[in-house]
């Protein structure tokens, strides 16, 4: 959710990354971006992996073997410029699973392949500017090992039996007439080797679970999931007041219909194309409460939120902050061909159907909220809880951080695979502390102050570019072992960044509808967005600045460079950080 120490469970982005891997040895220092300990219930715990990825940047671009041919698409090119990379690579050990461009850059995602099977988790990215160079490559490609041979490709274990047990393990179960058909991959295990697995989708509505399971063919033991839901836990802090006790208005026609062109309803109810409010069950939506889709209910505070009025108020909430992030999103290019949440995809690229579903003050638990994000063509199911601190409750769902905050977690999911943990976490901080930005100050962030009502927040600092209000910085990572308080060092230094390009280029009240000024928060959302297509499917730290450098050598020419490095640097990611040790160098030039 927005602003809560929440568990952070990845989601596994299979239209995009399918996960990352590289060979081992890894080194130490990289073992919270490539293991994670997936808690599936009090007494079974299974550790996944995700080695980490190559990822390399070039600026004003580099030519591919087919920069010559004047018809060569993306996808050919990104095949032939990975074997021109990878010694030995033949072109059918490569399968493009997607693609998209934006007007910034083209993005083509590939899997590894190898006897017609393709890799869970051995997977890469290619970027191209718009003169068809090669401006970014991520790489987490395996050596096959020489056991290969040994292993079958026709499993002994049938699909049935392998989600028969994953079923029993998971406290789910696979939904044939919901659910993609189970498939074949190979996962690339930490020591080396390489198994077969079923892979196929695990649910259990009530619980909030939802997960890719992957079950080796041979042996019929699970050996990895990817959780499709990013759950959030809060921290039992005093925490005060906040959006709703600064008044509900009245908006009037708040839709882009340049990024909704059908308006948001299908109906005079809170659903449409982009989203879905309901509590219960989907046909409990609210319904306008004048003609002409007018949904004006009014809020009591004293009443506890499962009164009626509340109850609509919630929804109309919820219903308006999603798609208003659909909108602002949708400007800066999480499109429908870049894997966006929609019904209908009006004919523009990606897979329809898979609309935000919102259930608010819903009935699975409390204070907390959670966001499921599967692949493209599957919703994004967002469940907001009524918190227990104050009497009486409120409500996540009225507090538009919270709702952006998850929101969030769908848009950087989609676009990059984020099995690092804090960094989704950072990445849904800084969205919503973007949103509640109106003036070219820069004032300090707190998180998630109305729902436990204090006005500390609940993060450990509040996002400051003063470095006494928040000490955070790179190398407090070392003694950091819990997500949220990595994704409060990301959000952070994300929030410097912000600041040092208000600083240098203004603000613009605008920034939300019009993507095309220069302003610096403009800059910073196309930024933003920009880099998490860029960045490679397993990031960390250094691979994501490096992505947001390279997102501004696409887009405006590097003119931002010193800038965000300096941003970086002040905060210990500098040209030479690694291994959570602080580093202050600036590039040539800066």
């Amino acid at each position: 959710m927005f602003a809560f120490k929440k568990v952070f469970a990845s989601v596994f982005l299979a239209v995009l990354c399918a996960g990352s891997a590289s060979a081992v040895p890894f080194p130490a220092s990289s073992k919270f971006a490539t293991h994670r300990t997936r808690e599936i219930s009090r007494d079974f715990k299974l550790e996944t992996y995700h080695p980490e990825s190559s990822y390399e940047t070039f600026g004003a671009g580099v030519d591919h073997p087919l920069s010559k041919r004047a018809d060569a698409s993306i996808e050919d090119s990104a095949v032939a410029f990975i074997q021109s990379r990878i010694s030995g690579l033949a072109a059918d050990a490569i399968t493009v699973k997607s693609s998209h461009e934006s007007d910034a850059a083209g993005h083509v995602y590939v899997k590894q392949t190898l006897a017609g099977i393709p890799f869970a988790n051995a997977v890469a990215n290619v970027a191209f500017n718009k003169e068809g160079k090669v401006v970014a490559f991520g790489s987490s490609f395996v050596s096959t090992p020489s056991s290969f041979a040994k292993i079958s490709t026709e499993p002994s274990v049938p699909a049935a039996d392998a989600i028969s047990s994953a079923e029993d393990a998971l406290s789910g179960a696979f939904n044939a007439e919901e659910f993609p058909e189970p498939t074949l991959e190979w996962f690339a295990k930490d020591d080396g080797s390489i198994v077969l697995t079923h892979v196929f989708q695990v649910r259990n509505e009530e619980a909030g679970t939802w997960y890719e399971a992957f079950v080796d063919a041979h042996s019929g033991d699970l050996v990895s999931v990817t959780d499709f839901v990013a759950k959030a836990s809060y921290r039992v802090l005093p925490i005060t007041k906040e959006v709703l006790t600064e008044g509900l208005e009245l908006v009037t026609d708040p839709q882009d219909t340049s990024a909704s062109p059908n308006g948001w309803h299908t109906g005079t109810d809170t659903q449409g194309n982009n989203a879905i409010a309901y509590k219960s069950s989907q046909s409990q939506t609210t319904s306008q409460s004048g003609s002409g889709l007018v949904f004006d209910y009014a809020v009591s505070t004293s009443s506890q939120p499962t009164t009626t009025g509340n109850v609509n108020a919630a929804r109309v909430n919820a219903f308006y902050i999603v798609n208003s992030v659909h909108d602002m999103t949708y400007k800066y290019g999480f499109t429908e061909a870049a894997y966006n949440f929609q019904a209908d995809n009006l004919g523009k690229g990606g897979k329809a159907g898979d609309r935000v579903t919102v259930s608010v003050q819903d009935s699975a638990g409390t204070n907390n909220a959670d966001f499921s994000t599967p692949p493209d063509g599957q919703s994004g199911a967002m469940r907001m809880f009524t918190w227990t601190y104050t009497s009486p409750r409120r409500d996540g769902a009225l507090e538009n951080d919270i709702v952006i905050h998850e929101n969030t977690h769908g848009v950087s999911n989609r676009l990059t695979s984020t099995e690092a943990g804090g960094m989704g976490e950072g990445w849904s901080d800084s969205m919503a502390d973007w949103f509640h930005k109106t003036s070219s100050s820069v004032p300090d962030f707190v998180m998630g102050q109305y729902v436990i009502d204090d006005s500390a927040g609940i993060r450990n600092y509040p996002y400051s570019t003063s470095a006494s209000t928040n000490p955070l910085r790179y190398s407090s990572i070392k003694t950091l072992n819990e997500v949220h308080n990595i994704g409060e060092v990301w959000a952070n230094l994300l929030h410097n960044v912000y600041a040092a390009l208000v600083a240098a280029h203004g603000f613009s009240a605008a920034a939300r509808t019009d993507p095309s000024g220069s302003a610096g928060n403009v800059v910073f959302m196309h930024l933003f967005i920009d880099q998490l297509a860029l960045q490679p499917c397993n990031p960390t730290f250094v691979t994501a600045r490096d992505a947001w450098i390279q997102a501004d050598a696409n887009r405006y020419a590097g003119a931002n460079k010193c800038t965000l490095w300096k941003a970086f640097a002040s905060k210990g990611l500098g040209t030479k950080a690694a291994s959570y040790n602080d580093d202050s160098t600036l590039p040539s030039g800066c």
